[in-house]
């Protein structure tokens, strides 16, 4: 037997994604925020999508700039992600208060977060506004992972790579390990 799931909930049952830390640079101050709806979207050119609220100050930034980092936090991380989406940036110094780390990016201003696991510096390619957000599509021009999580796969079974993902409200869950065929 199936339960029905009311429509504004449905995104809840495919929202398990990893959580990420969006970083920006507007050219004088470095802004964090969390985002839960992130994905790939093609290999060549490698290109990402991600889905940011109109009223978010980060977004401001990334139309102004063009640019956006993609920061992975692991579960170690969990309050300060969590931190992270839940006030603006618009008065307030998210490293500082999070306690992250910001480190040169290769080839973006928008610094990466050094705490978290991976990292892809992202121009933006495309946007597209819907009701109260936008998609964004990002080329990503840089890729960096901590050395030793990463074969082809993002290493999820090592306890220092267990990414976060939303479950909605204030759920999360971590990945349990891999599965190979």
């Amino acid at each position: 037997m199936k339960r029905t799931v009311k429509l504004d909930m449905a995104h809840t049952l495919i929202n398990h994604g990893p959580c990420c830390l969006i970083s920006t640079f507007d050219g004088k101050k470095a802004n964090i925020m969390t985002i839960a709806w992130s994905t790939p979207v093609n290999t060549e050119p490698p290109l990402v999508a991600v889905v940011i609220g109109e009223q978010a100050y980060s977004l401001k930034t990334i139309l102004k700039t063009k640019e956006f980092a993609v920061n992975v936090p692991t579960k170690k991380l969990l309050k300060e992600t969590e931190y992270c989406g839940s006030v603006s940036g618009k008065k307030v110094d998210k490293f500082k208060i999070a306690g992250f780390t910001q480190i040169k990016a290769q080839k973006i201003k928008a610094p990466l977060i050094r705490e978290c696991v991976a990292h892809l510096e992202c121009r933006l390619y495309k946007k597209y506004k819907f009701a109260d957000a936008y998609l964004l599509v990002a080329r990503v021009v840089a890729a960096q992972v901590d050395a030793g999580l990463f074969d082809d796969h993002l290493r999820v079974d090592k306890l220092e790579a267990k990414t976060l993902h939303h479950l909605g409200g204030k759920y999360f869950t971590v990945p349990a390990g891999v599965i190979m065929l």
